[in-house]
């Protein structure tokens, strides 16, 4: 029998939006302007939830000791901030979601390692940041995800004990820190989940394949 919910924490890249769009572009249009040509959406789209490092490796190989990763990596952040929304939507079926929890009396909130100089101006230029009952970025504290602090920080912004939280990811870290602090986890299949790993073995309480399942586990 499922848990009922009265607070619904999202992850934000991979899992409330699709970012992977203009990520990609980011990414593509750093590799032009060092003369590479560009990489297919379908081969960035794996690594978005991992950060900027992690596609700055994807584009360009090496390792992080390489002379010019730390330049190519605040050239991606910087190319990306001035073009955050230009393909980014919500999953589809996401929006029914958020009107179902808003319209339940319940609660959502936003709770990601993406810093808040880019994640409050992406969920503004969407009309979400007003609707959020709290968004948690990976600077609003200390310690980012997996570490239990961000999501133990929007249950208490959301006024929400954690045992009634329930957090959706879709990286192994949204796990691990749903776990930590107490809160249910759904892990979102439908994100950014590269071949190599089994969200099955997460620990979840469950594994979902759209966000509409999320309805399930709420009280609507």
């Amino acid at each position: 029998m499922h848990r009922r919910y009265s607070s619904v924490l999202f992850d934000l890249d991979g899992t409330l939006l699709d970012t992977a769009p203009d990520l990609a572009y980011a990414l593509n249009r750093v590799r032009a302007e060092e003369g590479l040509d560009a990489l297919p959406c379908e081969h960035v789209r794996p690594q978005v939830s991992n950060g900027a490092r992690a596609l700055v490796l994807l584009g360009f190989g090496g390792d992080e000791r390489h002379p010019r990763f730390e330049v190519r990596r605040q050239r991606l952040l910087a190319v990306y901030r001035d073009n955050l929304c230009r393909e980014t939507r919500l999953f589809a079926g996401m929006e029914l979601v958020l009107s179902t929890i808003e319209g339940s009396g319940r609660r959502w909130g936003v709770v990601t390692n993406k810093p808040g100089w880019l994640t409050e101006p992406l969920l503004d230029a969407l009309g979400l940041f007003d609707r959020a009952a709290c968004v948690v970025s990976g600077d609003t504290v200390t310690r980012r995800k997996p570490h239990p602090d961000p999501l133990l920080h929007a249950a208490q912004l959301a006024a929400t004990a954690p045992a009634d939280c329930v957090y959706v990811g879709d990286a192994r870290c949204d796990a691990e820190a749903a776990r930590a602090a107490g809160m249910g986890m759904l892990a979102a299949a439908f994100g950014y989940i590269d071949a190599t790993e089994d969200p099955a073995r997460w620990g979840a309480d469950a594994v979902i394949v759209s966000p509409t399942q999320i309805l399930e586990w709420i009280e609507t």
